[in-house]
């Protein structure tokens, strides 16, 4: 009588339970919610940034800035080189009760933001008005810089 050495098997058969077989996929799942459930106060220290809305008019520029709870008193605007920058800083409210808060999306923190002006822009009649919250800056043109189109020429 001949024996045969045991086959050996190619595939090795599946010994553990399909929840074991998950746990590293399960391990990896809680390792990456532990981390952005930590990170969730870096959201709140995003910087402050206000949208803007820029049209280019055929007489100016008009920037509209969304500034909700900023006083006007706490807005600078400046121009230099041709670059509208509109910054500023939203403050902070204290409040002596804290124990209702359950959440707050508010952000508090300086902001900028900076606008490139065509030459022809008249940083001297610049003007800025500011109603329920929301800044309009209007850089009239003083027509200096006008567009115009440049036929090619053939080479000789």
């Amino acid at each position: 009588m001949t024996t045969h050495p045991a086959t050996k098997q190619f595939l090795p058969a599946l010994q553990r339970s399909a929840t074991s077989a998950f746990l590293p996929v399960q391990r990896e799942f809680n390792r990456l919610f532990d981390e952005l459930s930590s990170g969730w106060n870096a959201f709140t220290e995003i910087e402050m940034l206000p949208r803007i809305e820029v049209r280019d008019t055929k007489k100016a520029i008009e920037v509209t800035v969304e500034l909700p709870g900023i006083a006007q008193e706490d807005i600078k605007i400046d121009v230099d080189d041709d670059v509208l920058t509109i910054s500023g800083e939203k403050k902070s409210e204290k409040e002596t009760e804290d124990g209702d808060l359950r959440v707050s999306e508010r952000s508090y923190g300086a902001f900028s933001r900076s606008i490139p002006l065509p030459r022809s822009v008249d940083a001297d009649k610049i003007q800025a008005t500011m109603l329920n919250g929301v800044l309009k800056v209007v850089a009239p043109k003083d027509g200096s810089a006008t567009a115009k189109s440049i036929k090619i020429q053939s080479a000789k």
